[in-house]
C-alpha cells in the first residue's frame, strides 16, 4: 500500500479543463535515463537540443561546457548514451569563461547547426558558429542590465523563422507576467508576456516541428522538484491557446531544466527534457521523454 501510495503521489498530473483558462492535455511518459559519465566538468546540464531522428543531442552546462553525445535506443526508450565530445565555452576574446559570465543556461541551435546561448549571470545571449569558435555577443537592452542575478536569461528558443525568443526564471513585469524577449536579427522587443500560474518558474523553452512553443517551468519544495510542461501558439497577436501538457508531482523527477521537442519515429510529439544535478551526489544527470497530445 505505501509503495502504491508513493507512486500515486509521483505520477505525471493530468485534469479537466482550468478555471484560470488553460486548457489541460495528457503527455504519456516514455521512460527515464540516469546518465552517468567521469570527466569533472560533467553535470550541471540546463540545455539540450535533440536531433531530429532522436540519435543525437547538444547539451549544455551552467559551467559553461558544451556537450555532444550519441542517443542509444532499444523500442524507442533511451538504454544508453555515448559521450562524443565537450568543449568550454569563448568569450568574445576568445578565452575560456570563468567567474561571473559563466553561467550558461539557455540553448537554441539554428537551422545552420550553428549554436545561441543565454546567459543568467551578466545576462546576455551570445552566438557560437562552432562549438570552439569565439562568442558573438548580441545588443544587451536595457532590460538584460537590470535582472537580478540568478534569475536572469534560463530560458532561449529560435522559432522557423530564426527568431530568438529568451524570458528570465524569476523577473515578472508590473503585472506579474513573464516577460519574453524577441531578436529579429538586428533588434530586441518585448512581443507579449507570459501568465505566472502557482508556484512553477521558466527554466527551459523550445519550439517543436508543429511550430509551436513550449516553456518547461519548475518548482521547488524542500523534499524535491516538481515539473511542468506549458504550450502555446505564437500569432501577429501574442501568444495563445495555452495547454498544459505536464504537471508532474514532487520528486518523480530531478531538477528538469532543459527541454528539446521533436517528432519520433511513429510521428508523435516527444519531449525530451534534461536535468541539472547541481554537481551534488544526491541528485543525478536525468534524461526524460514524454510524447505530446497533437
Amino acid at each position: 500500500m505505501l509503495a502504491a501510495a508513493a507512486f500515486a503521489a509521483n505520477r505525471p498530473e493530468s485534469g479537466p479543463d482550468r478555471s484560470d483558462g488553460a486548457r489541460q492535455a495528457r503527455a504519456q511518459l516514455v521512460g527515464s535515463y540516469t546518465w552517468r559519465a567521469k570527466p569533472d566538468w560533467f553535470g550541471g546540464f540546463s540545455g539540450i537540443e535533440v536531433s531530429d531522428d532522436g540519435t543525437k543531442m547538444t547539451v549544455l552546462s551552467d559551467r559553461a561546457t558544451l556537450a555532444r553525445a550519441r542517443i542509444q535506443r532499444d523500442g524507442g526508450v533511451i538504454s544508453g548514451i555515448e559521450l562524443q565530445s565537450a568543449q568550454r565555452l569563448r568569450s568574445s576574446k576568445g578565452r575560456y569563461l570563468i567567474g561571473r559570465i559563466m553561467d550558461s543556461e539557455g540553448l537554441a541551435m539554428a537551422p545552420d547547426g550553428s549554436l545561441y546561448i543565454s546567459f543568467e549571470g551578466v545576462s546576455r545571449v551570445v552566438h557560437h558558429r562552432r562549438d570552439d569558435s569565439r562568442a558573438r555577443v548580441l545588443p544587451r537592452p536595457k532590460g538584460f542590465r537590470t535582472l537580478p542575478l540568478n534569475k536572469a536569461l534560463e530560458a532561449l528558443a529560435i522559432d522557423a523563422r530564426g527568431r530568438l525568443y529568451t524570458l528570465p526564471e524569476n523577473a515578472p513585469n508590473a503585472k506579474g507576467e513573464i516577460p519574453v524577449w524577441r531578436w529579429d536579427g538586428a533588434r530586441w522587443s518585448q512581443p507579449f508576456a507570459l501568465p505566472r500560474r502557482g508556484g512553477f518558474l521558466p527554466v527551459g523553452a523550445d519550439f517543436g516541428p508543429d511550430g509551436r512553443f513550449y516553456l518547461l517551468e519548475r518548482n521547488f519544495v524542500f523534499i524535491g522538484f516538481r515539473s511542468r510542461l506549458r504550450r502555446w501558439d505564437i500569432t501577429d497577436q501574442g501568444a495563445q491557446n495555452e495547454v498544459t501538457l505536464l504537471e508532474t508531482g514532487t520528486g518523480l523527477h530531478d531538477n528538469l531544466e532543459g527541454v528539446s521537442v521533436w517528432r519520433d519515429h511513429a510521428g508523435d510529439l516527444r519531449a525530451t527534457m534534461i536535468s541539472d544535478d547541481n554537481f551534488k551526489s544526491l541528485q543525478r544527470t536525468e534524461l526524460v521523454e514524454y510524447t505530446l497530445p497533437e
